[in-house]
């Protein structure tokens, strides 16, 4: 995400380093830089103009404190200036009403059905919202068939009326079920097109008049850029929407739909979607976002994604075990488990400030995971538990039954010994501090 963005912004920030301070002359080519790196980016080219004079300006009326170099100013008064580029503020949907009732546009092929069941999901785990998704996808093969799997996949149910080929009334008769049977959100999944159409227009617009939705979200696929921001224009103007959902945001390196589209419709992202998985969506934080661009990372996102997946219970069950050095490979591969659940590791990784640039060229994904988790798969329980039992002819077989090699059976053996040994030092660690806090008292 933004990948070729971030290499660029950096290189334009070198031409300033070594200056004694901020002037027109040492900044200009600078600037330059930076207007090229958003045209490369699919920016158009007025919103970068705009940009780089806002910066110039501010840049310029900018008091250099001694203790602050002039390419750290630089990069403050970007941050500060693609933050409010993007909206400045995380924006919520408004989900509230009886029911709350959610309108999905978009064109064919932008991830409008996934979306849906990401968004009930979403609501479902952090809002504690009884959720009811509609098929109102009358056209596209499968559509309806594909909200059922997914639905059945997160434990929503799908509205569907069959044979029926009226969206308006099938959407009038889900939100009249939710009303009756006590749903609090009806998510409504639409029909797309390959172009804009008049068809399509006065259909949804006739769909959000016959509902009233509390909210209508816009999605649409990052990866088509100006082309994106072009059709969010087509679609605000009927349907006057309330927000922006950016799909496939992992394919998108350049990043030009996410830095333009608040700037031509007026109207904040609220949601970015990377991955198939349903866990895969994250609301839209413009300063993390431009935290990200400039290379600094995004600690905040990941430790909330840690917290999602955090079981208060289980980490005091493995606190119990580290402290008596019975941490097991069943732990061990609950704890893989969890990380998956987090997220792509390599996203996850370029949260970190400073690793994203140091692991883009490295191929790190989920799968890389498999390998461990079929050795120890092949264990029998008792191995699991017990894994000082784990000798050379049960290591063998393990290798064998993994289609692994013995060398990678030992490699995991040695890299488990070493993080159990470091869990119980940490846990003897923590005892001993809370001990003398005791004494103090």
């Amino acid at each position: 995400m933004f990948e070729n963005l971030i290499e660029r912004l950096e290189s334009s920030f070198k031409l300033i380093k070594g200056q004694g301070r901020i002037t027109e002359v040492n900044i200009s080519e600078t600037l330059k830089e930076i207007r090229k790196a958003l045209l490369d980016a699919d920016v158009s080219y007025k919103i970068a103009k705009t940009f780089c004079d806002e910066v110039k300006q501010k840049a310029l009326g900018q008091d250099v404190l001694k203790a602050v170099r002039p390419e750290q100013m630089m990069i403050k008064i970007v941050h500060d200036e693609l933050a409010l580029l993007m909206g400045s503020e995380a924006s919520d949907i408004n989900v509230k009403g009886n029911p709350g009732i959610v309108l999905v546009a978009g064109l064919q092929g932008s991830g409008k059905t996934t979306f849906s069941a990401k968004l009930a999901l979403n609501c479902k785990s952090k809002r504690g919202m009884r959720t009811l998704l509609v098929a109102g996808d009358v056209y596209r093969p499968a559509a309806i068939d594909q909200l059922k799997v997914l639905g059945e996949q997160i434990g929503v149910e799908v509205y569907t009326e069959d044979g029926v080929k009226e969206p308006v009334s099938i959407a009038k008769n889900a939100v009249k079920k939710a009303r009756n049977e006590g749903y609090s959100l009806v998510i409504i999944d639409t029909a797309g097109r390959l172009a804009i159409d008049k068809q399509m227009m006065d259909e949804i617009s006739s769909i959000k008049s016959a509902v009233n939705p509390t909210e209508t979200l816009f999605v649409v696929d990052a990866m088509t850029g100006q082309d994106a921001v072009e059709t969010a224009r087509a679609f605000n103007e009927v349907l006057d929407f309330d927000g922006v959902v950016l799909t496939k945001m992992d394919g998108d390196t350049r990043g030009g739909a996410a830095l333009s589209i608040k700037a031509v419709v007026q109207k904040p992202i609220k949601f970015i979607s990377a991955g198939e998985k349903m866990e895969a969506l994250d609301v839209f934080h413009p300063k993390r976002i431009a935290d990200r661009i400039l290379g600094m990372g995004d600690v905040v996102s990941l430790v909330e994604k840690a917290q999602e997946q955090y079981d208060e219970e289980e980490a005091r069950r493995l606190h119990k075990k580290m402290a008596r050095n019975q941490f097991n490979l069943d732990d061990f591969y609950q704890q893989i488990q969890q990380i998956k659940k987090m997220g792509n590791i390599k996203d996850l990784a370029s949260m970190l400030p400073g690793v994203g640039k140091a692991i883009k060229d490295v191929d790190i994904d989920n799968s890389s995971f498999k390998g461990v988790e079929a050795i120890i798969l092949s264990m029998t329980p008792y191995e699991r538990e017990n894994p000082s039992v784990l000798n050379g002819s049960r290591r063998k077989r393990i290798a064998e039954g993994s289609g692994t090699s013995l060398v990678e059976v030992n490699r995991l053996l040695k890299q488990f010994e070493g993080t159990r040994k470091m869990m119980k030092n940490f846990s003897s660690n923590a005892m001993s501090q809370r001990v003398m806090r005791k004494k103090r008292r």
